[in-house]
């Protein structure tokens, strides 16, 4: 018996780009009508594809009764900015416009996405907000890249401890930005700790683990929410690398974080149905 229904899209890409790769899977015998999780997959922008490691989000999936849709941004430094936000706005838009035919309900569609996909989840709610795009029920963003500056005092600490350090956070946002990386420049859609405003954001849920370089970004992030008047729950795992739930997806403090993310989850999608979730 099969556990999902899968079905492959090519949408159109944006300003004459090519068009976006978008894998739907939808859990068997699941009502329409159903929530999605709209995933950008991580990656440092450089490298992984959408069709890999999806197996934590389709249990996510399953457990909720939603669509998963998994958006295939080109890569740099082959394709800098903004070809990834454009390719994950353009996916988003075509989901969107297409809810009755994939089933799913447009008013509860969750964007999430882990370490560079977060960064470009936080962004894409930037844009969707600033553009009046399709309205997200929430930000879902597991250890997000957000600043392209790379001089955060946790990036200074875990340099050279660890895998993904400073060395290789500058390099993912080099082939991004190119010679643009860490000046004045960088726009809030490729780099959202620029952004000063983060007023109008969806309720967010933001995770990072104490040992690792992205820590004090992720609370930046959360504290800017904080300090516009949204909603942001924020979970820093102590003794956590960067992926750790990735890494060794068997360790207490890998089910305890993603079990975090399933309760807050929740919240919003029984909300959205009117139901009553947990407080």
């Amino acid at each position: 018996m099969r556990r999902f229904i899968v079905s492959e899209h090519s949408v159109p890409g944006q300003n004459g780009a090519p068009e976006v790769p978008l894998p739907v899977c939808t859990p068997a015998g699941v009502p329409a009508s159903r929530p999605a999780l709209y995933y950008v997959h991580g990656g440092g922008f450089f490298c992984n594809d959408h069709r890999l490691d999806l197996n934590q989000l389709l249990e996510t999936a399953e457990r909720f009764g939603a669509t998963l849709v998994s958006v295939g941004y080109r890569l740099a430094p082959e394709h800098r900015y903004p070809a990834q936000i454009e390719d994950a706005y353009a996916g988003l838009l075509w989901v969107a416009d297409h809810a009755d035919e994939l089933g799913i309900d447009p008013e509860r569609i969750v964007v999430t996405g882990n370490s560079a996909g977060g960064g470009l989840g936080a962004a894409l709610a930037l844009t969707v907000r600033d553009k009046s795009g399709p309205r997200l029920l929430g930000r879902l963003l597991t250890y997000p890249m957000l600043d392209d500056r790379n001089n955060s005092p946790s990036a200074l600490q875990m340099d050279g401890v660890d895998f993904w350090d400073r060395s290789f956070n500058g390099f993912g946002w080099r082939a991004l930005l190119g010679d643009a990386q860490g000046g004045p420049d960088v726009p809030v859609y490729a780099a959202p700790a620029r952004a000063t405003d983060l007023s109008g954001l969806p309720p967010s849920f933001l995770d990072a683990g104490s040992a690792e370089c992205l820590r004090d970004e992720v609370l930046a992030h959360a504290d800017r929410i904080w300090h516009a008047g949204g909603r942001a729950e924020l979970d820093v795992w102590a003794g956590g690398i960067h992926a750790f739930d990735r890494a060794v997806p068997e360790a207490r403090i890998s089910q305890d974080a993603i079990e975090a993310r399933h309760r807050w989850l929740e919240r919003p999608l029984a909300d959205a149905s009117g139901s009553q979730g947990p407080a």
